[in-house]
């Protein structure tokens, strides 16, 4: 009987399991069905970045989002570091949106996690954004990092989970970090400013920067300290050398909390159907909920999986791995290798 391989490379389903637990549960159902199955968890470049690549083997105190100081989690291995913004400066450490001072929200404990990985001889720093509390253009994270020719010969590379401009992140993520309307414009009116102090100052056009927005700004600011802003996806699946990975390969399965069509912009789900449509592999996304959308539904070469639809709501959200492991069992038991979904 010919082997037959999967491939599974989910994303977290935020607030209910982790990208590893999910590939956890797909990859039992994998094993129970007699499949070869290569678990990938995967992030784009937002919160789950570090667990991808290997997870923390150092902590460092650093200053909180707002002042208080955080114990955070980051990776060093060999010459590079993988540092999460989240862990420094994330809206989760103040208590959500409605815990959070969003002017006065500061990503200074990110500089201070870059520059601790400098310290400890790093020479290439992948720094994960997204789950952000601030929208301070990266004016605290730059600040810490002075004096800048600290970082010659250091290769940073911002792993964006966006493609917001560096003004617009005052419009477009602040709301969601507790801004009101009038924050909102004072904060969009500050990043205008800051915009033409990193011109005047460093000579970094940050408005010119597809990305330089996420993580309200700071992707603009590591610029100006020399970064090279890329999108997440792409970055991290060239790390963990997921084209090679899926090729050849008789399905893959991908997975995510809510699909929508921003999650073929830039997310983990259109990357993967991407690399495998390439490779000429079918996929299925087993993901929470969906919207019934044609333009996301009726994509060539995908199925998709509502865990809601399948099993209701309450157990979805409840028991939301054993509802993937049963999901992915029956799409194995019913999925002749060779055929499109």
């Amino acid at each position: 009987m010919p082997v037959v391989r999967v491939v599974i490379v989910p994303d977290k389903m935020r607030g209910t399991a982790t990208a590893r637990e999910v590939a956890a549960a797909a990859g039992r159902a994998a094993a129970a069905a007699g499949w070869d199955h290569d678990e990938v968890p995967m992030a784009d470049g937002g919160e789950g970045t570090l667990d991808v690549l290997g997870g923390p083997n150092r902590t460092t105190t650093v200053t909180g989002p707002l002042g208080d100081p955080v114990e955070a989690g980051w990776r060093l291995d060999g010459r590079t570091a993988v540092v999460e913004m989240a862990r420094a400066s994330g809206l989760a450490l103040v208590g959500g949106p409605e815990g959070n001072d969003p002017v006065a929200a500061s990503t200074t404990g990110t500089g201070e996690l870059i520059a601790a990985a400098v310290d400890a001889g790093a020479r290439r720093v992948l720094v994960g954004l997204g789950g952000s509390a601030t929208t301070d253009g990266g004016l605290g994270a730059l600040r810490a990092l002075y004096p800048l020719h600290r970082l010659a010969g250091v290769e940073i590379v911002a792993l964006c989970d966006v493609r917001t401009s560096f003004v617009d992140a005052a419009a477009v993520f602040a709301p969601q970090k507790g801004a009101s309307p009038a924050q909102v414009e004072l904060l969009r009116r500050r990043l205008e400013r800051l915009a033409d102090v990193y011109l005047a100052d460093h000579g970094v056009d940050v408005r010119s920067l597809p990305g330089a927005g996420a993580a309200g700004g700071l992707a603009g600011g590591l610029a100006v300290a020399g970064a090279t802003l890329v999108g997440g996806f792409e970055a991290l699946a060239e790390e963990v050398e997921l084209h090679e990975r899926i090729e050849g390969a008789d399905l893959v399965v991908t997975a995510e909390g809510f699909l929508d069509e921003q999650s073929f912009d830039g997310k983990v789900v259109g990357g993967v159907v991407e690399l495998a449509s390439e490779a000429g592999v079918p996929v299925v996304a087993v993901v929470g909920e969906v919207v019934d959308d044609p333009a996301v539904l009726g994509r060539p070469g995908l199925r998709v999986v509502s865990l809601v639809e399948r099993f209701g709501d309450e157990r979805a959200r409840g028991d939301v791995l054993a509802c993937v492991e049963e999901a992915v069992a029956a799409v194995l038991a019913g999925h002749r290798p060779g055929e499109a979904e």
